[in-house]
């Protein structure tokens, strides 16, 4: 053999060890044997936001608790069985970990990486308490109309 025919073999043994790596490495982990995941990654995963980004910008308002110890940091570690409270628009959202994923999957799947322990009001609810959260008055009382006001005008202007 000649050292072209060595070298030509050198690369392709480099070049299947590193195929063989690839694959051990995603086999592992589409196993779902992560016991660890950064939690602004979790968030993303899970899609309660759109990005990484908005995920990271929760965990450093410090409106994120785990376990009831407040997250200042995106990069904080987050584990199965873990319990999540955290602000979404108008709800309040307490969430268990279930699982880690390794992906951003679609939303069935992301819906198997946590329990909802207290599931947002749905928004019929929402809008009646909004309502009754709002002074009633009786028809009649409260501000005069634009009209009412013009009558008030007219007989203080006659005396």
């Amino acid at each position: 053999m000649n050292e072209h025919c060595i070298g030509e073999i050198c690369a392709r043994i480099v070049e299947d060890a590193s195929l063989l790596l690839k694959t051990l490495k995603f086999s592992l982990m589409s196993k779902n044997q992560i016991n660890e995941m950064r939690i602004d990654k979790w968030l993303w995963h899970a899609r309660f936001f759109k990005s990484r980004t908005l995920a990271g910008r929760l965990c450093a308002s410090g409106k994120l608790n785990n376990n009831d110890v407040v997250i200042r940091k995106a990069r904080a570690l987050l584990k199965q069985g873990d319990i999540l409270t955290f602000p979404k628009g108008d709800d309040r959202r307490v969430i268990k970990v279930v699982s880690l994923s390794t992906r951003r999957g679609p939303a069935s799947e992301a819906a198997s990486l946590y329990e909802d322990l207290e599931p947002p009001k749905p928004l019929a609810k929402k809008r009646l308490e909004r309502k009754s959260s709002v002074a009633l008055r009786a028809p009649g009382t409260g501000r005069p109309t634009k009209a009412e006001r013009r009558a008030i005008d007219k007989l203080r202007d006659h005396d």
